[in-house]
């Protein structure tokens, strides 16, 4: 089977005053249909920037990104336009607009797109019953909570009726209980509407309670990817290590002896 996203050999250089930066070198990569993949590293080892190579908001320095099988990099610019809807994407302080509500706010892109004003809000309130937001129709998003803003905001992303989903940094702004209901929404959306969705994060806590399969990135490099299961029991190198032993609840709820991994992997 095809992987929905394959990047092949992508590197991304900065041009800054003090030199050139090297946030992303020779990554390879291949996600499929249906999966919730998670890549994670430390603050700075590039995680942003390869999820923004992923929907060319970031053009990469070389390399290739396919979407269903198409180079991004091959389309031109009207072409690149309708290959994004297809590709959805929400940040981590949730870019709502102010002035609308959550109604309009979820309305907002089915406009741009041409939908009519009833078709728009009948769909709208479709995604806020899958959000569980409904009785939030009317409110604005001051009157609205950490969570339910990123709610709304998972709604406004699904009225496009996206294939892929990614997730930069959603839930590390919100608290430990709201991030664990956060991510059981984006785990039934992967299941109910058979959506692809990567996550970027630096928590490994969000790694286990929601991704497949994971990518360990470490100054702009993959250095580990497999099963979240592989990564957890056995992880290979000295960054994944780190990152694991940081997540120590995940083993307490396997029943895995931490002191046993650590004798095992060193």
């Amino acid at each position: 089977m095809n992987p929905i996203i394959k990047v092949e050999n992508v590197s991304k250089t900065f041009h800054a005053k003090s030199g050139e930066v090297d946030a992303l070198q020779n990554i390879d990569l291949e996600i499929e249909k249906g999966d919730i993949y998670g890549i994670i590293g430390l603050s700075g080892a590039g995680k942003s920037t390869l999820v923004r190579c992923l929907n060319l908001l970031e053009h990469p320095t070389e390399g290739k990104v396919y979407v269903e099988g198409r180079n991004l990099l091959d389309l031109s610019a009207r072409e690149l336009r309708l290959a994004r809807r297809d590709i959805g994407m929400i940040f981590q302080h949730f870019n709502l607009l102010m002035q609308r509500n959550v109604v309009d706010n979820i309305c907002f892109p089915m406009e741009i797109a041409g939908v009519s004003k009833s078709e728009a809000e009948e769909k709208a309130f479709e995604l806020l019953e899958t959000v569980d937001m409904v009785e939030k129709a009317k409110a604005y998003p001051a009157q609205l909570s950490g969570g339910q803003k990123q709610r709304v905001a998972i709604a406004r992303v699904l009225s496009n009726n996206p294939k892929i989903l990614l997730c930069d940094e959603a839930t590390s702004a919100l608290d430990p209980q709201t991030t664990k209901s956060i991510l059981r929404l984006l785990k039934k959306i992967n299941e109910t509407l058979g959506i692809t969705i990567v996550v970027i994060t630096h928590e490994m806590s969000v790694i286990q309670e929601i991704c497949t399969k994971v990518a360990v990135l470490e100054k702009g490099r993959i250095v580990e990817k497999g099963t979240v299961e592989e990564l957890f029991r056995a992880p290979k190198t000295e960054e994944a290590k780190r990152l694991v032993y940081s997540g120590i609840g995940y083993f307490h709820s396997k029943n895995i002896k931490v002191e046993e991994l650590t004798k095992k992997n060193g």
